[in-house]
């Protein structure tokens, strides 16, 4: 249940430091600022990271950094917590809708032959 995963796979790390600033994965924000970016808890976050929707990246001192790409994925959670959805269920609805997504672009973007099995979706 880790939509983060299937973006990491095809993430192109930067070449120099410029390039960091326009990297959507790269670990930029601790996890007091996303927090604070978020306007939530550090409990909320490290709950996220339990619930295996996000797995933040560590510092050399073992701190939690999160990237622009995994505060999205937050801030999705968090309005469907904040509208009464359990945590888990609530990490479940945003891997769903990403699935869906993904799915979706795959029969927009390529053509399926008749008869064809489809190809398995990623994080199922």
């Amino acid at each position: 249940m880790n939509p983060e995963h299937d973006h990491e796979e095809q993430a192109v790390p930067p070449r120099n430091s410029a390039e960091k600033f326009d990297d959507d994965h790269y670990p930029a924000y601790t996890m007091g600022r996303a927090a604070a970016m978020l306007n939530t808890t550090a409990a909320f976050l490290r709950g996220l990271d339990e619930a295996k929707l996000i797995e933040p990246e560590r510092s050399s001192g073992g701190h939690r950094r999160y990237s622009r790409y995994q505060l999205r994925l937050a801030a999705r959670v968090r309005e469907l917590v904040d509208q009464g959805t359990a945590l888990d269920a609530a990490c479940r609805i945003v891997t769903l809708e990403d699935q869906l997504q993904e799915a979706r672009d795959a029969n927009k973007n390529a053509q399926h032959p008749p008869g064809e099995p489809y190809p398995p979706l990623r994080g199922v």
